[in-house]
């Protein structure tokens, strides 16, 4: 028997706003994260624009020293942690810490650690190199440096899948707890990408947005004039447990995970499949791992990024699955107001999907003008919707071809 599970608590870091309260009323306000790169100086770059996370100071989450020893984007995940942990009541002290295990995604990990090092060694020599360089910069350390804040010592696991690892990340804690090694998962995704050698690769791809004139203009998904992404940070983390725990010790539940998805379009290495087979795959499963049909889906947080071939694919994916039902669900893509957050995105879309279906609203696809031909589903444009979401589902494709999908259901 595969056991039920719950998600009891939520903690956010994004572009739009940290915490809940904060990151619900930017969405469902259709305001927008993106401005001017203030972490580095951006003069030489086609693209000089990305979703910062603002105010976010590491030592009011991390102890000071221990703060410097370990990259951004570890910080964000313990800072994320900690509000998750808050919002779901958990009790560190009475919980028995061995079955709380920890998965996150991180797609790219301590990047600005490795990016500071090098630079270290190229003027100062491999001596002045920090001791601390390489357990800062490995992608396991978000997770690593989690169970050490917290004292978990459950399952311990880093999913590194690109734009799909915090996807693939809540389906593996979602299995794990289904069939019973764990109690509670902690999960989700983190990311710190707004670094220069990070934009540098991604300019040189020309996959990014150089809408840099009007900033919050320039993720456009599914617009028709929509010219690329545009990088974003932060985290995002859920507290997952097995209803019967949940029940045990009285929690509120947000809402329940039913349903995951994983496949790869063996295509290519960053462009998707323009028949969109393997979101199509990933999607089909994720359906029948709920034990649900496509017409019961009333909302997908969509991956769409902004790029031109990415978004199309995923609606000639979408169009495969749900067939006519396709037009009467609602597909919105967040990434309009936060960017994208590469390895982070699907925990922090994931977060979107349990919000929508606790409010009843639907957060818009901002700066949607100019319809596209082939992209013409119902894309929420604009404004925020009013609409009963009982069950929603959100989807991550990586560079490599990896896709994730999610189901989630109302409590």
């Amino acid at each position: 028997m595969r056991k039920r599970v719950v998600i009891t608590g939520m903690g956010v870091i994004s572009p739009v706003g940290t915490g809940l309260k904060q990151f619900w009323s930017s969405l469902t306000g259709g305001v927008s994260g993106i401005g001017p790169v203030t972490r580095f100086d951006p003069t030489d770059y086609r693209t000089k624009i990305a979703g910062e996370v603002k105010d976010f100071e590491a030592s009011e989450y991390l102890d000071k020293k221990e703060a410097r020893r370990t990259d951004r984007f570890t910080h964000f995940a313990v800072a994320a942690t900690g509000m998750a942990i808050e919002d779901a009541a958990l009790d560190l002290k009475t919980l028995n810490r061995d079955r709380v295990g920890v998965i996150l995604g991180s797609g790219i990990g301590g990047i600005e650690t490795l990016e500071t090092q090098a630079r270290i060694l190229a003027s100062k020599g491999p001596g002045k190199v920090s001791p601390f360089f390489v357990p800062m910069m490995i992608a396991n350390m978000g997770a690593g440096q989690v169970a050490i804040s917290f004292g978990l010592k459950g399952p311990n696991i880093t999913s590194v899948s690109a734009c799909a690892s915090s996807s693939n990340a809540i389906g593996d804690a979602f299995k794990m707890l289904q069939w019973g090694h764990a109690d509670v998962m902690i999960t989700g995704g983190t990311e710190a990408p707004v670094t220069p050698l990070a934009m540098a690769g991604f300019c040189s791809m020309k996959a990014m947005s150089s809408r840099n004139d009007k900033p919050e203009k320039a993720s456009r998904p599914f617009d028709a004039g929509r010219d690329g992404f545009v990088v974003g940070e932060g985290a995002s983390i859920l507290v997952m447990e097995t209803l019967e725990n949940a029940q045990a010790r009285g929690a509120r539940v947000y809402a329940e995970i039913t349903g995951y998805g994983s496949s790869c379009d063996a295509y290519h290495i960053t462009a998707p499949d323009p028949e969109g087979c393997g979101a199509a795959i990933c999607m089909t499963a994720a359906l029948a791992d709920a034990g649900i049909k496509p017409h019961d889906v009333d909302y997908i947080n969509a991956h769409a990024t902004s790029t031109p071939p990415g978004d199309r694919a995923e609606v000639i994916a979408i169009k495969k699955v749900f067939g006519q039902h396709a037009y009467k669900m609602a597909v919105s893509s967040t990434k309009s107001m936060t960017g994208h957050l590469l390895g982070a995105a699907g925990g922090l879309e994931a977060a979107v999907c349990i919000l929508s279906i606790n409010s009843g609203m639907i957060p818009p696809t901002i700066n949607y003008e100019q319809p596209e031909p082939e992209c013409d589903l119902d894309f929420v444009p604009n404004q925020v919707r009013k609409r009963e979401v009982k069950v929603a589902m959100t989807n991550s494709f990586g560079f490599g071809g990896h896709n994730a999908t999610l189901i989630f259901k109302e409590k």
